[in-house]
């Protein structure tokens, strides 16, 4: 923990690792949920979702490590224990047991809806509170956004491909 960079902090600061601690748990359930989705999908088009879901698995692993930098620098631990992660969820877990692409991409564009509205809750929080993160979870809150329209598209796609078929 550095002693300097907390007193920058000008709110309180276990709120705010509470906070972290729950987008940290967000972030580990995302994770899989995009892993595992991309190992069992299944329909038209997989292969582009595969290449998405595993992109976005990667991103959300890349969030869950700045968010548990951020936590440690605060003073805080990470969250140690994964059956917490659901206690301490904003958005929860959708487990893909009906694989078929459309209904994957749904579950997952959910998931992004609900990320961006807890970081945009975040976001406000910080901005006068605390610019180092800040500035972390606008990095997190753009590339959510960048979700959410990269899976409505590859979606929208597969419908297009669809409705084709069937016409």
């Amino acid at each position: 923990m550095g002693t300097k960079g907390r007193t920058i902090v000008s709110m309180d600061v276990e709120r705010l690792v509470d906070l972290l601690r729950r987008a940290y748990s967000d972030e580990w359930l995302a994770y899989y949920q995009y892993w595992v989705g991309a190992k069992v999908v299944r329909g038209p088009n997989k292969e582009a979702a595969i290449q998405e879901l595993i992109q976005h698995a990667t991103d959300e692993l890349a969030h869950a490590t700045l968010l548990a930098t951020r936590i440690i620098q605060l003073g805080g631990v990470p969250v140690t224990k994964p059956q917490e992660w659901y206690s301490l969820s904003n958005c929860g877990y959708a487990a893909p047991d009906d694989p078929f692409v459309l209904n994957v991409l749904d579950q997952n564009i959910l998931g992004e809806q609900c990320a961006i509205t807890s970081y945009n809750t975040l976001l406000a929080l910080t901005r006068d509170g605390d610019p180092v993160t800040y500035n972390i979870v606008l990095g997190i809150l753009q590339q959510e956004v960048e979700h959410e329209e990269d899976l409505q598209a590859l979606r929208e796609d597969i419908e297009v491909m669809l409705k084709g078929r069937t016409e």
